[in-house]
C-alpha cells in the first residue's frame, strides 16, 4: 500500500510550505509522502534555512518547485499555507484529496531589526510544527 500523499502550497514555496515539508518529513517519519510548492519559485529563504537547523530539522536538500497539476491529481491532502495560494491554487479535480488550508503570517514579510526578524521566522516555525505534530499525531 502506498503512503498518503501530502502537497502543502504556498505562494513561493521559500519559506512556511518548506518549513511544514520539512517538518512533516521528521516528525511522521516513513509515514507519508511529502511534497511543496508554490505558485512560483522563489529558492529556499535562507532564514527559514536556519531556523529550521535551530530545530534540528535540515532542509537544505529541499527544491524551490512550482505546482504541478499531476502531483495535485495524486495528492491525498492538499495543504495551502498563506491566503494568497489558497485564493489563487490551480482548479483540483481530485475527488480522494482532503483540502485544508493552514494559514500562518509570512516571516519573510517580517520587519524590524534582524533579531526580531529572525523572532517571527522561529514563531512561525514553531506554530508549523505544533500543527504538523497535531497532524501525525490525530492522523490528519
Amino acid at each position: 500500500m502506498s503512503k498518503p500523499l501530502v502537497y502543502f502550497l504556498c505562494t513561493g514555496n521559500s519559506c512556511r510550505s518548506q518549513m511544514a515539508h520539512g517538518f512533516l518529513e521528521a516528525v511522521g517519519g516513513n509515514k507519508y509522502e511529502v511534497k511543496s510548492a508554490g505558485l512560483e519559485a522563489h529558492g529556499l529563504n535562507p532564514r527559514a534555512v536556519q531556523v529550521m537547523k535551530e530545530a534540528d530539522v535540515d532542509i537544505t536538500d529541499q527544491t524551490s518547485d512550482v505546482i504541478e497539476q499531476q502531483t495535485l491529481q495524486e495528492a491525498d491532502y492538499i495543504i495551502t499555507l498563506c491566503g494568497h495560494a489558497d485564493e489563487h491554487c490551480p482548479a483540483v479535480n481530485n475527488p480522494k484529496a482532503k483540502r485544508w488550508h493552514w494559514g500562518f503570517d509570512d516571516p519573510a514579510q517580517a520587519q524590524g531589526s534582524e533579531e526580531e526578524v529572525m523572532a517571527k521566522f522561529r514563531a512561525v516555525r514553531d506554530q508549523i510544527k505544533g500543527r504538523i505534530e497535531a497532524f501525525v499525531r490525530e492522523g490528519e
